[in-house]
């Protein structure tokens, strides 16, 4: 099940976001890149986004994502991570089509996100769902890479100041 998160579940969302991380020998930031964990609400309902939770039976946290609004209609995917024993059984495209789809629904028209080179999985799967690369005017610390993908009724495409790095 998908369900709004709220700052109750911070503790929780924090964990599983920093064993993420870990797992793949990335360092977690609670002062810069992860300050928006400290209070989600703020951050990304108060905003115009959304940060959502994927739950087992148990109602357990086993995922997470978020979709943190920008300026010009545009949104950056953010913190969508997944439980070590989750992986692999189409959860993540299951988080990335829920967080276009809520993007659509809140307004959006374009979506960003920027990710490590060592998380190949979800890089595989960013371009799977139509992401293509984009060269960012600036990284989070930890990241290297940068994608883009437009959002519209229909999948229409809707002209942007962004231009992918093949645009380059």
């Amino acid at each position: 099940m998908i369900r709004s998160a709220n700052n109750a579940d911070t503790e929780k969302i924090t964990s599983l976001v920093f064993d993420v991380l870990r797992d793949y020998g990335l360092k977690p930031d609670p002062e810069t890149t992860d300050a928006d964990l400290n209070d989600i609400e703020a951050s990304y309902q108060e905003r115009g986004g959304c940060f959502d939770v994927l739950t087992n039976d148990h109602g357990e946290i086993i995922g997470t994502v978020g979709v943190f609004p920008l300026e010009n209609g545009h949104c950056e995917l953010r913190k969508m991570y997944l439980h070590r024993d989750e992986r692999g059984k189409g959860l993540g495209r299951l988080l990335v089509e829920h967080a276009l789809r809520r993007s659509s629904e809140l307004g959006f028209t374009l979506m960003i996100l920027e990710t490590a080179s060592v998380l190949k999985e979800a890089i595989s799967l960013y371009e799977k769902c139509g992401f293509r690369p984009y060269k960012s005017e600036h990284l989070s610390e930890r990241c290297d890479q940068s994608y883009i993908k437009e959002i519209a009724p229909n999948n229409r495409l809707q002209p942007t100041s962004l231009r992918s790095a093949a645009d380059e």
